[in-house]
């Protein structure tokens, strides 16, 4: 018999290892899409509202181990006890949105038909969940990762298998166990490993929805174009923030801070490169460095006393270092920060000035607490700076005229802009959450999108009229009630004098006919 393989679990604030998990292989991937395959069907049958029930279950549960759940994520983060309560809290506030509202967002739907002569039909779309659906999350948000697209699969009707980053697997497995100890169907299960247990997962499910890099977003397109699976990919970033002169620089100022350094910059809508415009530039720094100067970066117990924690890995360490490095050596000064600590995989707040794109650090995606920031001429500059790149996840803008952000929001290359905040589209389940560009394919969230997207839909037509023994298009060809069938078609459809050419229907289809 083959030996199990094992994977260690570390906390990088500490180096501590603080568990291990097994590595699926390619054969108990497949048996467990079997498996849940085996329960899926029940669970679609019990309908949104059955599924309501369970979901809201977890919610509870979710609710009950929430410190419980803290202390896990932050075994295998590193992260600040505040920022550990936060993955609960969301996957909370999530199961609470799609469990009330999914029966109505998968209800059937009943179009009007595009012409008089089809109101002979009832027209029905219904929304049926792909069997399974495979997740494969990062390791920045363990536990609120894996939730963004459980729970809304969950709630279409799939049943989902969950491969969790090898880095950070312990919370995943905790959700896992919540789903069993509450006694729910057997529809949710997670399988640990790495590479090669998420591609056997993208071999076996029907449909997958991947967050990670855009190197292995690519990797996982093309594996489901062989199979033509569909898939869902939240990929990359590296997101803009524009500060214009009229803005209200002390608001900037901590708004940019968090959105570049909350979760130690390692949050896929991270601010990774600011464009602030000339007159208030040095105003903007002088306010910025300040302030991320006061933070305090260190490893957390149960009560509160940090604000930055560590980077996830060693891996995610170098990365940050070495682009803040490359800055460095092409002139670029930190004015905070700039270095690695002592212990774990901490990098210190950064603030980089005197930067261009000729610096990794502002044009590559660095998923660490650093903010570049440079001066530009105006919002010209700095819209076109800020399109200036593969990616096109998210962006903010910083002005007092609401009108002209909303106007310079409509020019940037972005999957969602939030004027004078960061973040705030990712606690909007109503809006679609998508990267353009290389930041990804498809999206989450969106209201009744987010639920849909799990879903195939299935086109019904039911006669409201009693049924004849043929209709008029059938064999053999009646070439007389087929001209006016084609001329009430055209009468209905077309424009102008053209619309009411009946003879021309009657000499395309042989005259008189039969």
């Amino acid at each position: 018999m083959p030996v199990e393989t094992f994977i260690e679990v570390r906390n990088p604030a500490t180096g501590a290892v603080t568990g291990q998990v097994p590595a699926a292989t390619a054969d108990e991937v497949a048996a467990k899409v079997a498996e849940l395959r085996l329960y899926q069907a029940e669970w679609e049958a019990i309908g949104a509202e059955g599924r309501k029930r369970w979901l809201l279950t977890l919610q509870d549960w979710l609710i009950d181990n929430t410190d419980r759940i803290a202390d896990i994520v932050q075994s295998e983060t590193g992260k600040p006890r505040v920022d550990a309560l936060i993955d609960a809290s969301f996957a909370v506030d999530l199961l609470g949105y799609y469990a009330r509202r999914a029966g109505g967002f998968l209800a059937d739907e009943h179009p009007s038909p595009h012409s008089p002569l089809a109101r002979v039909k009832r027209l029905t779309t219904v929304y049926r969940p792909y069997p399974v659906v495979g997740v494969i999350t990062p390791w920045n948000f363990p536990l609120a990762m894996p939730a963004l697209d459980v729970v809304p699969a969950l709630a279409a009707g799939a049943a989902v298998l969950l491969k969790p980053s090898e880095v950070t697997p312990l919370s995943a497995l905790e959700l896992a166990r919540g789903w069993a100890e509450i006694g729910a169907p057997p529809v949710f299960a997670v399988l640990t490993g790495a590479a090669e247990t998420g591609a056997a997962v993208v071999d076996s499910v029907d449909y997958v929805q991947f967050t990670g890099s855009t190197r292995t977003g690519r990797a996982i397109a093309t594996a489901c174009a062989r199979r033509l699976l569909p898939y869902s990919l939240e990929l990359g970033g590296k997101d803009p923030a524009i500060v214009l002169a009229d803005a209200d620089l002390d608001r900037a100022a901590y708004g940019i801070a968090f959105g570049g350094l909350f979760n130690a910059g390692q949050v896929c809508i991270s601010v990774e490169r600011v464009y602030v415009e000339a007159p208030v530039y040095d105003e903007f720094v002088a306010k910025l460095t300040a302030h991320v100067r006061e933070l305090r970066q260190g490893a957390d117990g149960r009560e509160s006393r940090y604000d930055v924690g560590a980077l996830a890995n060693e891996a995610q360490r170098r990365i940050v270092s070495d682009h803040v490095e490359d800055a460095l050596a092409k002139g670029a000064r930190a004015l905070t920060g700039g270095r690695s600590t002592e212990v774990g995989t901490f990098y210190e707040p950064t603030v980089l000035v005197d930067v261009d794109h000729g610096m990794s650090c502002m044009t590559e995606e660095t998923f660490g607490p650093t903010l570049p920031v440079m001066k530009v001429a105006d919002e010209t500059e700095a819209v076109a700076l800020a399109n200036d790149s593969i990616y096109g996840l998210s962006a903010s803008v910083w002005t007092g005229d609401r009108a002209r952000g909303e106007r310079i929001a409509r020019q940037l290359n972005a999957g969602a802009v939030n004027i004078n905040d960061v973040f705030a589209n990712l606690f909007s389940f109503a809006l679609p959450m998508g990267g353009w560009q290389q930041s990804g394919i498809g999206a989450r969230w969106g209201g009744a999108a987010g639920v849909r997207k799990y879903c195939r839909q299935q086109a019904i037509t039911t006669p409201i009229l009693p049924t004849q023994r043929k209709e008029l298009f059938w064999f053999p060809y009646n070439t007389t009630k087929l001209a006016l069938a084609m001329a009430a078609m055209r009468a209905a459809g077309a424009r102008g004098l053209r619309r009411i050419g009946v003879r021309d229907v009657f000499d395309t289809v042989g005259g008189k006919g039969k």
